[in-house]
């Protein structure tokens, strides 16, 4: 790390030294490209923790707001579709909710790509935004929260006990698009692990069947982080992500009125340019934070 921050220094101080303005603004172009380089490089190094190379399941919650946070867990959504379109990743829509007036209440996604979670583990938290409400007829500004979960998927080689008496599994009528069988059958599948109360949903697949083992992957791959984690702490510790969500709790902060401004509150990095940060352009607070934790 030190010597990329050495490289970067000394690019900086030859870019100083240069006199001809054409070839300057070539030079700057040119080492802009290789900052970036060394940027990715060096994410890659960080990304070496035992889960993240893996698929990664991202979940959104609507929070306090009503019909604005359902309407913000949609705009999360869309934030994160984009990046996972800019790096080349695969997403596959497993569950939605949608909200009663607009927006979604809840989501699961599972993001399918070399490093996903890696890049994800640490959008973990409480997202909350300021804007001029779309849905208030005055005008006001509204503040609104959403919750993200990130679980790596696990390897089916994986082993987990799971009891099925610890199981309630329930069976519904499926609200998502997927064909005219999934909308005349009862298809969804939901999963409840009594022990430790975690729900998994699938609908979106065309059968029953492939719902229920799409769910119990989902499910195996929770349980599996949480023996994992527990060996380090007590599983208490790991409800840290559902803290609930409202004032005090987010880890960054999206600012639409009186200003405009996106601040990550764990790393103090911001930027100015709300619009482009929910276009997907989120590698600045990815990669601070994984900096931040190596440290």
């Amino acid at each position: 790390m030190e010597t990329a921050q050495k490289l970067k220094e000394e690019i900086d101080f030859y870019l100083d030294s240069l006199d001809d303005e054409e070839m300057k603004e070539y030079a700057e172009k040119e080492i802009e490209n290789i900052k970036k380089s060394l940027s990715s490089f060096e994410v890659e190094v960080l990304l070496n923790g035992k889960y993240d190379k893996n698929d990664a399941v991202l979940e959104i919650h609507s929070g306090a707001g009503g019909t604005e946070a359902c309407d913000w867990a949609n705009m999360l959504y869309r934030m994160y579709s984009r990046w996972t379109l800019k790096h080349n990743f695969k997403e596959e829509i497993i569950d939605t909710q949608p909200g009663l007036e607009a927006g979604i209440k809840s989501m699961t996604i599972i993001i399918k790509g070399i490093n996903a979670y890696g890049y994800l583990k640490n959008e973990k938290g409480i997202h909350r935004l300021v804007r001029l409400s779309p849905f208030d007829s005055n005008s006001r500004r509204h503040t609104s929260f959403a919750s993200i979960s990130i679980t790596p998927v696990i390897d089916d080689n994986v082993t987990v006990d799971i009891n099925p008496k610890d199981l309630k599994i329930d069976v519904f009528h499926s609200s998502g698009a997927g064909g005219q069988s999934v909308n005349t059958t009862d298809s969804a599948v939901r999963i409840t692990h009594l022990k430790t109360g975690i729900v998994v949903t699938c609908q979106n697949e065309r059968s029953q069947v492939q719902n229920k083992d799409k769910a119990m992957q989902i499910l195996k791959s929770k349980l599996y982080e949480i023996e994992e984690k527990a060996k380090k702490k007590e599983i208490k510790d790991l409800k840290g992500t559902e803290d609930d969500i409202n004032f005090g709790s987010q880890i960054r902060s999206y600012i639409m009125h009186p200003y405009s401004l996106v601040k990550d509150h764990r790393t103090n990095i911001e930027n100015t340019n709300v619009n482009r940060v929910l276009d997907g352009d989120i590698d600045e607070f990815i990669y601070e934070n994984l900096r931040r934790n190596a440290n």
